[in-house]
């Protein structure tokens, strides 16, 4: 299995985020071929300026390994990381990080800022897929505010 099945499998959650009415961000953490832990946007439902997929992914997968050392994970999200983000990817000492669309606005890990010295990674993996989900979820919320 590949980067891009993987990136598949955070777009399904970012499909779930679209879904609830959240910027459609999705993650998941792989080690081992396996995925260990998921996320997607919450931020709206949980009233948590935090909820960002790739924490929510972050924590679920700390919690399958028990562990909050992710040494030889690999995050794949749909959306370059915020800084914020970055950061807790850095914390986690996740070994890779592999993302979608750039993000020139706020990227934690490349465009913008570079928080994640020492991390591999690997942008623009179905980049084209992660542009539309989100372009497709401002134009609706651009429509209903009209």
């Amino acid at each position: 299995m590949d980067d891009t099945f993987w990136m598949h499998e955070a777009l399904k959650e970012a499909k779930l985020a679209f879904e609830e009415g959240e910027v459609p961000v999705g993650a998941v953490i792989v080690k081992n071929n396996r995925i260990i832990g998921r996320g997607h946007n919450r931020v709206e439902a949980l009233k948590d300026p935090t909820a960002h997929a790739e924490i929510l992914a972050i924590t679920s997968a700390a919690n399958t390994l028990g562990d909050w050392r992710l040494n030889g994970c690999t995050i794949y999200v749909t959306l370059e990381p915020c800084p914020m983000c970055a950061g807790a990817i850095w914390v986690a000492r996740i070994s890779r990080c592999v993302f979608g669309a750039y993000d020139t606005r706020i990227g934690g890990i490349v465009s913008k800022f570079r928080c994640c010295e020492g991390i591999e990674v690997k942008g623009g993996i179905l980049e084209r897929e992660a542009i539309e989900l989100l372009q497709r979820f401002f134009k609706n919320l651009r429509n209903t505010a009209d």
